[in-house]
């Protein structure tokens, strides 16, 4: 009986035994061809063979570009110079030659914001298409487009550029910068060194709002313009790309980077500090372009100097308050201009409409504010008098003495 019980026992217990191993051995190979798939290069007879494992990886970041990089394009300066110069690396003098005989002088990038019947419209920078005898506009599918200079501004360092709306399919849309925040994602497309590395990406933070940077335009003229600083890497060649926030917006227009510090004799190298005009001045900038092929500015018509670089002895002969140790010094004042018969030699200018204004570039970036017709109250020290002066603005800098 006992014996019969066993026999029956094991008939059954071994095959089940041996499906259960199988089973198993079976889940272990399975999950040992998945780890190695993933972690380790895969060989087929001997041969090594790429994983077979695909991430379809999504974040903001890559939400965000998808929505705009359509719409950021190369711009491409030609202009007839010297068969020795060559804008970027080893190219031959054919390769830089367009059908006209002229050569690629210098490349950039821009951003295509508006589409209008058969006409789109690209914002890029000044110093990009300056003293261009032709531009072509290269889309992010590699199909070239001439483009016309519809207008461009020194100051703010933008211009306009019209081209075909046929090719266009994509539009940048501008964020509202005032409400943009130090820290928050930024993200810079164009075009580094050239349309050869068209359409790269890179991203950091906004580091800081409301910088005033101040450099000198083809004129020699002193100007500051208003921009936001950001640590995402910004390379010659980019300027005139977007900036653009995790959702895709422009924040601003790529105008600069600061390659080495300005105020060290030693040239210390500089890393991480680029520089957008933000999407608000852009706007008000562009649609000036676009009516008018230039932008009017006010003037008040004085030559000035800024009091922190007076000397000691300069500084003397003012007779200010000794407390003051910033604001701008009026030079002189032309005849006819707004500030003719209100201002005089060597007042000292501290506000305007209430604004502190410590240097030449604070006074341009509040005067600049205003249109032809306004009328401002400027705070200033005649000596240690404190006075103010409400002075319209009836000329522009159209009617300055050169």
């Amino acid at each position: 009986m006992n014996n019969t019980k066993s026999h029956t026992f094991l008939r059954w217990f071994v095959p089940f035994l041996l499906i259960f191993l199988s089973f198993i051995l079976g889940v272990v190979s399975t999950l040992v061809f998945y780890w190695v798939s993933g972690n380790k290069a895969i060989t087929n007879n001997g041969k090594t063979t790429v994983s077979n494992v695909v991430y379809n990886t999504k974040s903001n970041t890559t939400e965000a570009v998808k929505d705009v990089k359509n719409a950021v394009v190369s711009v491409i300066n030609y202009q007839k110079i010297d068969n020795s110069y060559y804008n970027y690396g080893d190219s031959s003098e054919e390769e830089n030659k367009s059908e006209d005989g002229l050569n690629v002088y210098g490349e950039g990038s821009g951003v295509i914001y508006k589409k209008d019947g058969d006409s789109a419209y690209v914002v890029t920078n000044n110093h990009v298409v300056k003293d261009a005898e032709k531009l072509e506009i290269l889309l992010a599918d590699g199909k070239k487009i001439v483009g016309k200079l519809m207008g461009s501004d020194t100051y703010s360092d933008l211009a306009v550029v019209k081209i075909s709306s046929k090719e266009v399919s994509t539009v940048a849309q501008f964020a509202n910068s005032d409400k943009i925040k130090v820290g928050e994602p930024a993200i810079a497309i164009g075009s580094p060194l050239g349309s050869d590395y068209a359409n790269s990406v890179t991203q950091g933070i906004v580091s800081s709002l409301s910088r005033t940077v101040t450099s000198q335009n083809e004129n020699g003229e002193t100007i500051s313009t208003n921009a936001i600083q950001t640590d995402a890497a910004i390379n010659p060649g980019n300027s005139g790309g977007a900036l653009i926030n995790i959702k895709g917006q422009v924040i601003g227009i790529n105008s600069s980077k600061i390659a080495s510090s300005s105020n060290s004799s030693n040239g210390v190298s500089v890393e991480g500090m680029g520089f957008a005009i933000p999407s608000n001045d852009v706007v008000s900038i562009i649609n000036q372009l676009e009516e008018n092929g230039e932008v009017i500015r006010p003037a008040l018509g004085i030559s000035m100097a800024n009091l922190s670089e007076a000397s000691t002895s300069g500084r003397e002969s003012l007779k200010l308050p000794n407390d003051m140790t910033s604001g701008i010094v009026v030079l002189s004042t032309q005849n006819g201009m707004p500030a003719d018969g209100k201002l005089k030699k060597y007042d000292v200018i501290t506000e305007i409409d209430g604004k502190k204004v410590a240097s030449i570039s604070d006074l341009q970036s509040v005067l600049y504010k205003h249109k032809k017709g306004d009328t401002i109250k400027i705070t200033f020290y005649r000596g240690k008098d404190k006075k103010t002066v409400d002075i319209q603005l009836t000329k522009t800098s159209k009617d300055l003495n050169n």
